[in-house]
């Protein structure tokens, strides 16, 4: 809608879960998955894309199989690597789309993001850009987080904290709680899914960054984020705020930005 392109969009998954797999079992499920799939996808039909739980290692395994089946080398995902035709800045696009966004909007206020305290859930690749593009302009980072929890590190996010969880994330694919082992100035929180809100959200700070999943702030989550002297929302994720949520900020006065726009 926002390009006037014929563009539509799905989504889909699977149910297999990656957590404590080798290399060699993801890269057979991902074929097995591929030779399933490959009739309904190319260039010119539909075009899958990664998400929660697959990089640019399962893409290249989907798309090593997708090219034996089809006998074709065309672009019908997205997410490769340079070599197999992948974008050269494609995996920090979002995250820092995202933050140049917040930032033209604290522009309009006459606030610098720079000396910020920033909220930020998440932990994978839209996360860690977000991450690294706020620590570059000078903003303090004090939250990640993935499905097991959230740390919390009041000292700040530095360069080299991010790059052990890139580390961690992308090549161990560990669970963020190792952080605060590494670490043992931050604070580990186990996810509590009983609970009708989200205490990473609690956390004082000026802007907060969204990145993990949908429907991540309800409308508890935003009214501690108001209370906790939020002045800006950005979706690094796919529709992470709920309607409810959405409306409280715009009410609020905060700024706010879709996924869509960041």
């Amino acid at each position: 809608a926002l390009t006037t392109m014929p563009l539509g969009g799905g989504a889909g998954g699977c149910d297999f879960d990656p957590k404590g797999k080798s290399d060699n079992e993801v890269m057979r499920f991902c074929q097995s998955f591929m030779t399933e799939v490959f009739h309904h996808i190319g260039a010119n039909t539909d075009i899958p894309t990664p998400d929660i739980g697959v990089g640019a290692r399962e893409i290249g395994y989907l798309f090593g199989m997708f090219k034996k089946l089809s006998n074709e080398f065309t672009g019908a995902l997205t997410g490769k690597s340079i070599n197999w035709g992948g974008s050269l800045i494609r995996p920090q696009a979002a995250g820092y789309g995202c933050v140049y966004f917040a930032a033209e909007m604290l522009a309009t206020r006459n606030i610098s993001l720079e000396g910020q305290t920033c909220l930020v859930s998440g932990s994978g690749n839209v996360a860690q850009h977000t991450a690294e593009k706020l620590v570059e302009l000078g903003a303090k980072v004090v939250t990640l987080s993935d499905s097991s929890g959230y740390v919390y590190d009041a000292g700040g996010i530095d360069r080299d904290k991010l790059a052990y969880v890139k580390r961690l994330k992308n090549i161990r694919r560990g669970r963020i709680k190792d952080y605060a082992e590494k670490y043992p100035s931050a604070v580990y929180t186990e996810a509590d899914y009983s609970l009708d809100y989200n205490p990473l959200w609690g956390h004082r700070a000026v802007c907060a960054f969204p990145c993990a999943t949908q429907n991540e702030i309800n409308d508890k989550d935003a009214y501690n984020l108001i209370n906790s002297n939020i002045k800006l929302v950005c979706e690094g994720a796919s529709m992470p705020c709920t309607p409810e949520a959405v409306d409280i900020f715009l009410e609020r006065n905060v700024l706010f930005a879709s996924g869509k726009a960041a």
